[in-house]
């Protein structure tokens, strides 16, 4: 249903429990892709990504990675700007403690194999900066 800022787009959230089904900028699942869903629930959520603002940065930085955390979601990034640029913080759970440990702060390109084999140039989502 177009809207005046144009089509409307579903939120997506993930269903950590009855009262919480926060919003994350970004997440990844081992769900088929529906676009009549809503909701994830923390059981197909393989990644959540938050991109910080100034308004969301205790949010992101505090209560959602303990809600995450809590829920059993194997892994969390979360995105800052650090001069300029994209830096990714990023987090796995650790299960007998059910709390996130971090494991790597990822400037100027994003490497990793957890949750699964991925690459960003990171300088690169920045108009005008090169690596």
């Amino acid at each position: 249903m177009p809207t005046r800022g144009g089509p409307q787009h579903a939120l997506i959230t993930i269903r950590l429990d009855r009262w919480n089904r926060p919003e994350p900028d970004l997440l990844a699942t081992t769900a088929p892709y529906d676009p009549s869903r809503t909701f994830y629930s923390p059981e197909e959520t393989l990644l959540v990504v938050e991109v910080v603002s100034p308004e969301s940065a205790h949010r992101d930085s505090n209560v959602k990675l303990r809600k995450y955390a809590e829920a059993g979601i194997a892994n969390y990034w979360r995105v800052e700007d650090e001069h300029g640029s994209p830096v990714v913080h990023a987090y796995e759970l650790d299960g007998p403690t059910r709390s996130y440990v971090p494991t790597g702060i990822h400037r100027h390109e994003l490497r990793t194999t957890t949750p699964y084999a991925i690459k960003i140039d990171l300088d690169g989502l920045v108009p005008g900066r090169k690596s």
